[in-house]
């Protein structure tokens, strides 16, 4: 499906810990947004975003199959907005590395990541991409 045609935003989400990755998606749903994964390695979102590039990406940066980078450099250059949800990062460092990148450490309460969510889907949505 394109994005022209999808009525309600698309999130990826990429988490390795099982309980962790269904509560982000369940958050993502509960808002009325569409949850593609949650995957726990690159790979699979790696596939799933040739199939199809979200609107938006929840990240973790440890992953069964190593640190989310080279995923978050795919997401960044399609301009895809992100929010890296973890507890193994200096949020300094994510910001120097992807600058409108949001950070939110673990454990983060549900209404903080949707508030980000909110500010970075509608940034994408006033920037016409």
């Amino acid at each position: 499906m394109t994005k022209a045609a999808r009525l309600r935003p698309t999130v990826l989400v990429v988490e390795d810990e099982f309980i962790i990755a269904l509560d982000v998606a369940e958050t993502v749903k509960d808002i009325g947004y569409v949850v593609e994964g949650p995957y726990a390695d690159q790979r699979s979102a790696f596939l799933a975003i040739e199939q199809d590039m979200p609107d938006a990406a929840i990240l973790d940066v440890s992953l069964l199959d190593g640190e989310v980078y080279p995923l978050a450099d795919a997401l960044a250059l399609a301009g895809v907005p992100m929010i890296f949800h973890s507890d193994h990062v200096d949020p300094r460092e994510i910001h120097a590395r992807y600058p409108d990148a949001v950070t939110c450490s673990k454990p983060c309460p549900p209404g903080t990541i949707i508030s980000a969510l909110h500010n970075v889907i509608e940034y994408r949505i006033k920037a016409g991409t």
